[in-house]
């Protein structure tokens, strides 16, 4: 496709779809497969066959399970077979559990992201049909509209006032007017105005577009893979990583020491090497990234099922965590059914005038799809026979305008003038008016008028009311318009708007300041508007900082000021991106919610990107989440959800710290006293995977209210007190069952092993019990999938040495008497660790009422 490359821009249409084998009328669906199958689809990194085989491969390549089994190799050459195949064969069984739990997860995520799959309007067999955007391939034509994305690099055949943002590409700030032409070899990117590029999307105007490349061939999937580019880092996957940080640390100091001391005291080098690395292995969370995947998957259906699609798995813990929610009010905090409530004139009066230009402007745009036009449209029928549509100039996000010019009745006949209907914002209105319109009918100066105008627009926005400008101007007959001809209008009146706040968004409002999350408006509408909407919602900081004020701070100044303000009003799309990243400067988790096509850039700057299924494409596209409601009470829901998930993660991960390493700690302190290693490294490594077994269902564990009441986030502080105080207590009873193996049952090595064995597999599943909540065990009732997990590991472990795989493993039966005094040892273990839980988290928040 690299001859296709320089002809997107420099052939003419005709030659192009000659060179693709299409037509305008768009391509069959048999020969839409067939390219498919030839190009590939239309992604920038298409999904390697071998997923599956790299997926099962990935468990085996951490350094440590390397390292573990090239000594397993050299044992086995060298030692003892037996013992090296068995070793082997139970990293091997770790592994494939690991790698069945994420191919499952993976699965499921994909099924899900289905439902919001990007689409194109694309053209086969001569009819428009929405495809996935996947599934576009060169020689398609595709039909653009306001807010549609660019689905592939593609040559403009057809275009009616098109406006297209290009700042993802070439970085230009305002949207670039394109065109049907025909351009030089040497035109540079940033000027090639008859090429629609993959990544970017439409302002405003519509375009019929013939696909050229498709997938790694357009230039921003070249750029794609010139960077090979990758998200932005989430708060959890920052926490992931310093969890990992700090294992490595307390990990590889312990196993050089503990292999240096036995070493030091002339055990077998190679034995004690394995018996390190098996420590190392046993204190590494091996299926922490699987349990993550698990519990994000499992989060993601159970969203799903509150109507929250996840699109990117990493921030459902970032949803959690947020604490505070910006939002526009249309549509999220208010019906978002818009209804004209009147057509006024300058003086406040009810106008049909008014009503008929507002409704031929309405009537007659072709831009982006909006409330309000929809709205006008609705509300009258008027008969336009007599009008005939000339020219547009759309709707843009500078302006704030939307200019018609119409051919008046006079001028279907050839002599009459004609009219140039503007409607807009109001103080963008004004800004183009010399005039304004009395109810008799004359023109004064728009000074004379000002004063009463805008005292009439403070009241009707005081009162909750959206209000537009409406203004004309007569042109001579045959002339078109383009923004400079909106000069010298004249002011006819207004447009009121009435939006109402959703029944129930109040007490939607106060149940995310319930769950921690205060919300903050950023809303293009003005400040009296904005303070009407605050104040029937009941904010906390009814203060208003609008948008010229935020103009003239400095980025100081707003670092100061964005925690104290709750709305922010006549917000241009450029401030919204600068509001949230002063809000996430002070130290906030920050969520957006948008469905516009100016909302893309907030989307990215948040650290939760929300939007809603009816939202434009490119709103979709950046968004974390998409609500298949456009309903808050719907996002409660996920908040409570992606809470849920992050606490069973931290399960996990308190386990992994604290069991875990108090057994890991006391083998290596043991194996400084004893004679013999005290777990053998095969034994290590099946206790490790026996205790993974119950965790594994952890996913589907209740979590307890207050675990979802407020945002959560890594803290690896917590983490290591957590650590030294839980693995402290699980050391206290194993060297208690050293005592008693040693000194009581005056075991031998065989016994020894299988008795440690037993009691730590048996005490580190129920301890999952004990910390998997902050309340008495027994007031706190786990899923039934972790409670047989649990049950039936505590069963398999003390039937082993029963069994014939006993021999091989170096277990033993053990006598009844020695297993009721293990049995007592646990019990007292579980108990202790309850009063532990209850002291620490007693100190915990004592310490923090303190620091308040």
């Amino acid at each position: 496709m690299d001859d296709l490359t320089l002809a997107l821009w420099t052939l003419e249409p005709a030659e192009l779809l000659k060179r693709l084998q299409a037509t305008p009328q768009g391509l069959s669906a048999a020969d839409a497969r067939q390219r498919l199958a030839r190009y590939g689809p239309n992604v920038l990194r298409p999904r390697p066959r071998t997923a599956t085989l790299t997926l099962l491969l990935s468990q085996f390549t951490s350094p440590m399970i390397l390292i573990f089994l090239v000594a397993a190799s050299l044992s086995f050459f060298l030692q003892d077979p037996i013992d090296a195949a068995i070793i082997l064969a139970i990293v091997l069984a770790s592994g494939l559990l690991s790698f069945w739990q994420e191919r499952g997860a993976a699965g499921a995520v994909a099924k899900l992201l289905v439902l919001v799959r990007a689409r194109a309007n694309t053209l086969r067999d001569g009819k428009s049909q929405e495809l996935p955007v996947d599934e576009v391939v060169p020689g398609d034509v595709v039909l653009l509209s306001a807010g549609a994305s660019i689905p592939a690099d593609c040559r403009i055949l057809e275009s009616t006032d098109l406006f297209v943002d290009e700042a993802m590409l070439t970085g230009e700030t305002y949207p670039v007017e394109k065109a049907a032409a025909t351009l030089s070899a040497e035109t540079p990117l940033a000027r090639r105005t008859n090429v629609l590029f993959a990544g970017t999307h439409v302002v405003s105007g519509t375009a019929k577009a013939l696909v050229v490349l498709t997938g790694s061939a357009t230039e921003f999937g070249k750029i794609a893979e010139h960077l090979r580019l990758r998200p932005p880092e989430t708060e959890f996957e920052r926490g992931v990583r310093g969890f990992g940080y700090f294992l490595a640390e307390v990990t590889l100091i312990l196993v050089i020491a503990i292999f240096a001391v036995n070493v030091y005291l002339q055990k077998p080098v190679l034995s004690s090497f394995l018996f390190s690395l098996a420590l190392a292995i046993g204190l590494t969370p091996q299926l922490l990234p699987a349990i993550i995947s698990v519990n994000l998957a499992h989060g993601a259906r159970r969203m799903a099922r509150v109507k929250v699609i996840v699109k990117r798995l990493a921030a459902i813990e970032n949803l959690g965590a947020m604490d505070v929610l910006c939002s526009d009010k249309t549509g999220t905090l208010t019906d978002g059914v818009v209804r004209l409530q009147a057509a006024l004139d300058a003086n406040g009066n009810e106008s049909e005038k008014v009503l008929l230009y507002a409704y031929l402007n309405a009537r007659y745009e072709t831009g982006f799809r909006n409330p309000i036009d929809e709205a006008i449209r609705a509300n009258c029928k008027l008969d336009l026979a007599s009008y005939r549509k000339v020219d547009e100039v759309p709707y843009d996000f500078i302006r704030k305008r939307l200019s018609v010019l119409v051919a008046t009745p006079p001028a279907n006949s050839g002599d009459g003038p004609r009219l140039m209907v503007t409607k807009g914002a109001l103080a963008n209105v004004l800004a183009v008016c010399s005039w304004a319109e009395s109810p008799a009918g004359r023109r004064v100066q728009l000074a004379t008028a000002r004063t009463e105008i805008e005292r009439r627009y403070g009241e009707l926005s005081a009162q909750g009311f959206r209000t537009l400008g409406v203004a004309y101007k007569e042109l001579p007959p045959e002339v078109l318009i383009d923004k400079d001809d909106e000069v010298e209008m004249t002011f006819l009146g207004f447009l009121v708007l009435a939006d109402s706040p959703k029944p129930g968004i109040a007490q939607t409002v106060g149940d995310l300041k319930g769950l921690g999350v205060s919300l903050k408006i950023i809303t293009g509408d003005n400040r009296l508007v904005a303070a009407s909407v605050g104040g029937h919602l009941g904010l906390a900081n009814p203060g208003v900082l609008a948008g010229p004020d935020l103009q003239k701070m400095s980025d100081e100044a707003l670092l100061r000021q964005v925690d104290a303000v709750d709305l922010f009003a006549e917000i241009e799309p450029n401030q919204k991106e600068r509001v949230l990243l002063a809000l996430r400067k002070a130290g906030h988790v920050v969520g957006y919610i948008g469905d516009g096509i100016n909302d893309a850039s907030a989307l990215h700057a948040a650290d939760v990107g929300l939007s809603v299924e009816s939202a434009v494409d490119v709103a979709k596209e950046a968004a974390d989440f998409v609500l298949l409601e456009k309903d808050l009470g719907v996002l409660v829901q996920g908040v409570r959800e992606g809470r849920a998930t992050f606490a069973n993660t931290l399960k996990y991960v308190f386990m992994a710290t604290s069991a875990n390493f108090g057994n890991m700690f006391s083998m290596a302190g043991a194996s400084l006293f004893l004679p013999f290693l005290p777990l053998l490294p095969k034994q290590i490594l099946l206790m490790n995977l026996l205790t993974d077994f119950p965790e594994m269902t952890i996913a589907t564990d209740h979590v307890d209210d207050e675990l979802v009441a407020r945002p959560r986030r890594w803290d690896i502080r917590f983490i290591r007190s957590f650590m030294l105080t839980f693995g402290l207590v699980s050391s206290i009873f194993d060297y208690l069952t050293f005592g008693a193996l040693l000194l009581i049952a005056r075991a031998g090595t065989d016994e020894f092993r299988t008795g440690w064995f037993v009691e730590s597999v048996v005490s580190a599943s129920l301890i999952v019990l004990v910390i998997r909540t902050r309340r008495p065990g027994f007031r706190s009732r786990p899923s039934r999938e972790l409670l047989a997990a649990t049950l039936a590991v505590i069963a398999a472990t003390l039937g082993l040495p029963f069994t014939p795989l006993a021999e091989p493993l170096g277990l033993q039966p053990l006598p009844g008497a020695l297993l009721l005094a293990i049995a007592a040892i646990v019990a007292l273990y579980v108990g202790t660790a309850e009063v532990a839980k209850r002291i620490f988290y007693t100190e915990r928040q004592k310490r923090r009422l303190d620091v308040r």
